[in-house]
């Protein structure tokens, strides 16, 4: 019981860390570095630098508290077949989808970067990172629904 709550919980925070981190970048610092808003190009490659630690760490620790909650809350029938372990499934591959989504971004932004540009990198890999806050979003979703029990009230 005591392992469940303990893992439910750093599952929990790692997960708002991890969309929260995202959302913000995509939605606040890159439009701001394509808008011409920094004057060099060093404060967005340690914001890409730590976001992408960020993405790396909290996607390996939802691995393990996801699959330690999977592994003591669902048998494989039951993960194909009901409605919560569905959603544990759709979660899995938004999970890897982000995970993707975030890499492929920071590879791409970094190159830009390392040419000395500011803008037009910003821009390039602008709807990398909407994508990927819309995939945090969707998980976020799919876990309250998990916590909420809402195949219940199917």
């Amino acid at each position: 019981m005591v392992d469940t709550f303990f893992a439910q919980t750093i599952h929990l925070i790692f997960a708002a860390i991890w969309a929260g981190s995202v959302f913000y970048v995509a939605f606040v610092v890159l439009p701001l570095a394509r808008d011409g808003a920094f004057n060099t190009t060093k404060p967005l490659e340690v914001i890409s630098g730590k976001l992408t630690t960020v993405s790396r760490v909290s996607a390996l620790v939802l691995l393990l508290s996801g699959g330690h909650l999977a592994g003591t809350g669902y048998t494989s029938e039951s993960l194909f077949n009901t409605i919560n372990g569905q959603l544990v499934l759709a979660m899995v591959v938004l999970w890897a989808v982000m995970a993707a989504l975030v890499e492929i971004g920071a590879k791409r932004f970094e190159a830009g970067l390392n040419g000395k540009k500011l803008r037009e990198p910003a821009g390039d890999v602008l709807s990398l990172y909407r994508a990927a806050a819309i995939v945090g979003l969707l998980l976020l979703v799919i876990g309250g629904m998990l916590t909420s029990n809402v195949a219940r009230l199917l």
